[in-house]
């Protein structure tokens, strides 16, 4: 029997925007959002011209917006960031190939570089599976830093293969839109760069 998979990156390909600094302008508000990137901006700036790591820059920033929130907290801003934000964020012709793909009875996960704490909720809402990368926490709060490696360029590769046997698949689909996603395209029969770009 053929089997097929498909994977879609999140944000960007999913959604229209990025789904970190979407949630930090939803728990802090515009002002104060802003005035964040502002006191970030040197990090920001850094990681664009590759002189900061961007694991060190996310961090920075999940630790500007989110450090010391107690994780029953972090969790409720999530689950109602997924509720109320996220699907206004969701691209009409991504979900569309995403049901069209569910419909066919082709397997359709998830993998993304945001934390599992905002992509679960939606995910579990649209029963998808995913795979993300995870927050640390330490004396029940967020701290910022990551818990093990950021879900993105070979690490999606590395978390795919360990939780599926490629070989069993006929068709395998991916889709992405930025250089963290091209080695995971690179596993697809059936890659797709931008698809959903307007």
């Amino acid at each position: 029997m053929k089997k097929s998979i498909a994977f879609f990156d999140f944000d960007g390909t999913v959604t229209r925007k990025d789904t970190m600094l979407e949630l930090a302008r939803f728990s802090k508000g515009n002002l104060s959002y802003y005035i964040g990137l502002c006191i970030l901006s040197p990090w920001l700036a850094g990681m664009k011209v590759g002189l900061i790591n961007k694991v060190k820059a996310k961090e920075k920033l999940l630790a500007y917006f989110f450090g010391g929130t107690s994780l029953k907290s972090f969790t409720d801003l999530c689950i109602s960031f997924s509720e109320k934000i996220l699907p206004f964020l969701v691209r009409e012709d991504a979900m569309a190939t995403i049901e069209k793909f569910k419909k066919e009875k082709t397997s359709v996960v998830i993998v993304s570089a945001s934390a599992e704490n905002w992509v679960a909720p939606w995910c579990i809402k649209n029963n998808l599976p995913y795979i993300s990368t995870r927050l640390m926490v330490s004396n029940n709060e967020i701290t910022g830093k990551l818990c093990g490696e950021n879900c993105n360029g070979i690490e999606k590769v590395i978390r795919i293969k360990k939780q599926f046997i490629l070989g069993d698949y006929t068709d395998i689909y991916c889709y992405g839109d930025t250089e963290g996603d091209k080695m995971m395209l690179k596993l697809a029969n059936h890659p797709y760069y931008r698809l959903f770009k307007k």
